[in-house]
């Protein structure tokens, strides 16, 4: 699991959920079925983690601003392997 705001490299899967981790954003995107099942049970306690760890580390912080500007869009390049 990642540290959450603790570095811009760190990532995580939970099902088919992406969580890309960064120092002023976590991202997440991509889709998760929690099943009634063992996965399911399984899946929805990641989940559960990776976002109390978030709450808590924004929790710990003292100057919280109101708002980060959403992070600039990556250049896109041609594919030097083709």
């Amino acid at each position: 699991m990642i540290k959450p705001y603790a570095d811009d490299t760190g990532a995580t899967q939970i099902g088919d959920l992406q969580v890309e981790n960064g120092s002023d954003c976590v991202a997440v995107y991509g889709s998760i079925d929690l099943t009634r099942d063992k996965q399911g049970l399984e899946h929805a306690r990641k989940l559960k983690s990776l976002l109390d760890a978030v709450v808590q580390s924004l929790e710990a912080e003292k100057d919280l601003p109101d708002h980060v500007p959403p992070p600039k869009p990556t250049d896109t390049v041609d594919n030097p392997f083709k």
